[in-house]
């Protein structure tokens, strides 16, 4: 949905200018968010611009301490921790028996949540545990709620119990839901039944002038500054290192290519140590050890993607967006992408990107390789990318329509 949409959806919202990135807007709604994590992942990421440009009238609520509080409060956002041990050790594969053992520890984040939220005109809730605690508590805080929803709501990603509990939330407890891509939208429509036009689209957007300000001109200095081989042709992959992100998938591509070098930037994060060492044991059984190089988190993105030759996105299970995608279409890299979920609705293949299917080791070979042997071809995709990232994933388009949500909801 673009901006026009998102207008006509909203008759009584007022578009915001372009200006809400720098300047405060009196008349909106105050606006308190809440994040379940204190780590950087997609959710945080789209939440730091909105709530920087809120830093005059909202609040940010954290459910667990990380590098993500440093990076608020560094944009002058005010951020306060309400954190409980076992509600924040639960996840998705141990759902049940944790929720079970968490429930006075839930009670105490609900009650905290509520209170948090009574000077404030609407409750944004920006991640799955956000809105169960934040939902909950809506009898004692009584404020309109807006949940922004990044996953796909499906039993092959979700336990009966969590489809159950955002299915009632949906229904009962949430003003208004704002999808991040219209795969994730689709799976909340058929799991609640609300219509179509009931969860709107607002894709991600990204500041693209932190790309243009990287000087890749001289690409061995660039790469030795990062410690990367200078002369190899380098694929680079990033994001949390995690089974469905498919880093193996990669690895298992790259034995496949003997002139090709594999730079994983990530870290393991909620419980996947295990996996990062998997891949390491993985590396050296395949006999590429000496071809991967594991960079771990890195802060500085845009400089990490413009020394890649490509960027690949091997996650096995449909990404409900793909926002490292559109940070390589912004670093003018060409983009090679497992074909599901919100990926299909940013790339088109062999126009602004390649298209392969989930898993699909010989596909990402024959990818990879293509693009190696095709410089101008991968070159025109590159240039399309960027093109396509600066028209359709702007920072500003993205606060805008996420601003007249919000107006929306207060109303």
């Amino acid at each position: 949905m673009n901006a026009s949409e998102l207008t006509s959806h909203f008759p009584l919202a007022q578009p915001a200018q372009t200006e809400t990135t720098t300047q405060e807007l009196p008349e909106a709604p105050t606006v308190l968010f809440v994040d379940q994590s204190g780590q950087l992942g997609g959710a945080e990421f789209s939440l730091l611009p909105l709530a920087s440009a809120c830093t005059q009238r909202g609040k940010v609520v954290l459910l667990s301490e990380g590098p993500f509080r440093g990076r608020l409060e560094a944009l002058g956002v005010h951020v306060e921790v309400i954190n409980e041990v076992h509600v924040s050790g639960i996840n998705r594969d141990a759902m049940q028996l944790n929720w079970l053992r968490a429930l006075p520890g839930i009670w105490r984040q609900v009650r905290a949540i509520a209170e948090q939220a009574k000077p404030f005109d609407v409750l944004f809730l920006n991640t799955q545990k956000a809105l169960v605690l934040g939902a909950l508590g809506k009898p004692l805080h009584r404020k309109r709620v807006i949940w922004h929803l990044h996953d796909i709501m499906s039993r092959e990603h979700f336990g009966h119990a969590q489809l159950f509990i955002v299915k009632w939330l949906v229904r009962h407890a949430v003003d208004h839901v704002v999808a991040n891509s219209r795969a994730s939208a689709n799976s909340l429509i058929a799991l609640t039944g609300l219509s179509a036009d009931a969860v709107p689209v607002v894709h991600n957007g990204i500041d693209a002038s932190e790309f243009s300000r990287i000087d890749a001109s001289d690409m061995a200095m660039l790469r030795r500054r990062l410690g990367l081989p200078e002369k190899a042709w380098l694929a680079g992959l990033f994001g949390r290192l995690a089974p469905w992100k498919g880093q193996h998938i990669a690895l298992a591509a790259l034995a496949r290519m003997p002139d090709v070098h594999l730079v994983l930037v990530g870290a393991a994060l909620f419980g996947e140590h295990a996996y990062a060492q998997s891949l390491h044991r993985q590396a050296e059984q395949l006999g590429i050890e000496d071809r991967v190089h594991f960079a771990g988190f890195r802060d500085d993105m845009p400089t990490w993607m413009k020394a890649m030759d490509v960027i690949l996105h091997t996650s096995t299970e449909p990404e409900p967006f793909g926002r490292v995608i559109i940070e390589g279409m912004a670093a003018a890299r060409p983009v090679v992408a497992a074909a599901a979920g919100g990926v299909t609705e940013i790339l088109r293949h062999r126009k602004n990107g390649w298209l392969v299917k989930p898993g699909d080791v010989e596909g990402f070979v024959d990818a990879v390789e293509t693009l190696r042997a095709a410089p101008e071809f991968a070159q025109r995709l590159a240039d399309q990318a960027f093109a396509d990232a600066q028209r359709d994933f702007s920072l500003d388009g993205y606060l805008e329509q996420m601003t007249l949500a919000i107006a929306h909801t207060a109303r």
